[in-house]
């Protein structure tokens, strides 16, 4: 009886729930490859492992252990091609890369052509998914590992069965139109409750990004005005420039668009953390350890965006005492009178729990070794 992996994984994506036809978009398949993966199964085990219920299908009894099982075949076939893959001492074959849109634009390309110079026989083939759904791509199988996004304030899930390599950690500030920083800005931070009356652009609060952002507000005693609900950082960006609102930005966001914005950096810790979700079988085959290090590689060290004015027009940000005529931010060095507490200088870093002197760390602050939170091995 021959059991193959294709045939297996269509079977597992059927387990998740899915339909047909979302489990041939999934795995790329038409929805009749599908039901041949299933018929040929079945024909296999002698046994009838789905039926149909209205428009959807559901595993029989001898379905569902079969996707038990053929979880384990899969591991085997995993473990297998690994070994081999280190013994042969060349390193090659074919990845699926999950990708999203802020690091395809920045990093995909130059870890690309690293890889290929050093490891020609690999080849990588790479597919969009949403940032919130890499850590879910890679369990399903669906790709071998993918870029991710992971907040502290909205983590992604951890089960075991997938790692997540960090690339980078980047800190957030905030991003305004140019020409109009608060006051707080001229010595350097600004603190988040200074922006509590402010036109907020925030991704949806049910994305971990849009979470993330809004735990912090909340922990700096307010709840963001969201003027514009954007999901895209370009078109966040671009806003911002137009005068419609301010929004949190990173130094690998500035890289899609910086034009016509003041960045700000943020008193209050607020963080993010580039990571690579990979399984932690297939971790440990050759191309994907060459992968990883290629996209570590073009992660820019980690650190605090610093105050930064791009040239160009922008609206206007009155910020709550800003102590000016209409609101208009007081001139540079302007004292303050609410007792905010005294800012670090511009581009240095406040110290963080779990950071060390160099402000760098290993593992996001509150957790633990053991917990699949690992760095990228050096080049």
């Amino acid at each position: 009886m021959e059991l193959p992996g294709p045939q297996l994984r269509t079977l597992l994506e059927l387990a998740r729930g899915a339909t047909m036809t979302a489990a041939a978009a999934a795995l790329g398949y038409t929805p009749g490859a599908v039901s041949q993966h299933i018929a040929a199964l079945e024909r296999a085990t002698g046994a009838e492992l789905v039926r149909r219920t209205g428009r959807r299908v559901e595993l029989t009894d001898a379905g569902r252990t079969l996707a038990v099982h053929a979880e384990r075949i899969l591991a085997a076939q995993a473990e297998a091609l690994a070994a081999v893959e280190r013994g042969r001492g060349e390193v090659g074959g074919r990845l699926v890369l999950g990708v999203f849109g802020s690091a395809a634009a920045v990093l995909l390309a130059p870890a690309l052509h690293r890889l290929r110079s050093r490891h020609p026989a690999v080849r990588v083939v790479s597919r969009e998914v949403d940032v919130d759904q890499a850590y879910a791509e890679v369990c399903a199988g669906r790709v071998d590992l993918a870029l991710g996004l992971d907040y502290p304030d909205a983590p992604l899930p951890r089960d075991g069965k997938v790692e997540l390599v960090r690339l980078r950690t980047e800190r957030f500030a905030l991003a305004l139109p140019a020409g109009c920083p608060p006051r707080e800005a001229a010595r350097g931070a600004l603190r988040l409750a200074r922006a509590a009356e402010l036109a907020w652009i925030l991704p949806a609060p049910a994305s971990h990004y849009g979470r993330a952002v809004r735990t912090a507000c909340r922990r700096a005693g307010f709840e963001p005005r969201v003027a514009h609900e954007v999901t895209d950082t370009a078109t966040s960006l671009a806003m911002v420039a137009a005068g419609l609102g301010v929004a949190p930005v990173t130094d690998l966001m500035l890289r899609l668009r910086s034009e016509g914005v003041t960045v700000v950096p943020l008193t209050d810790a607020l963080e993010r953390h580039l990571v690579v979700a990979v399984d932690a079988v297939a971790r440990r085959r050759p191309p994907v350890a060459a992968l990883i290090r290629a996209l570590g590689e073009g992660a820019v060290p980690e650190g605090v965006v610093g105050f930064r004015a791009a040239d160009g027009p922008g609206g206007a940000v009155a910020f709550p005492d800003s102590g000016g005529a209409n609101g208009a931010p007081r001139a540079s060095g302007a004292g303050s009178t609410d007792g905010a507490p005294p800012s670090p200088a511009p581009g240095v870093p406040e110290e963080i729990p779990g950071r060390g002197a160099d402000g760098r760390t290993d593992r996001p602050a509150g957790t633990a070794a053991g917990d699949g939170y690992e760095r990228a091995a050096a080049p």
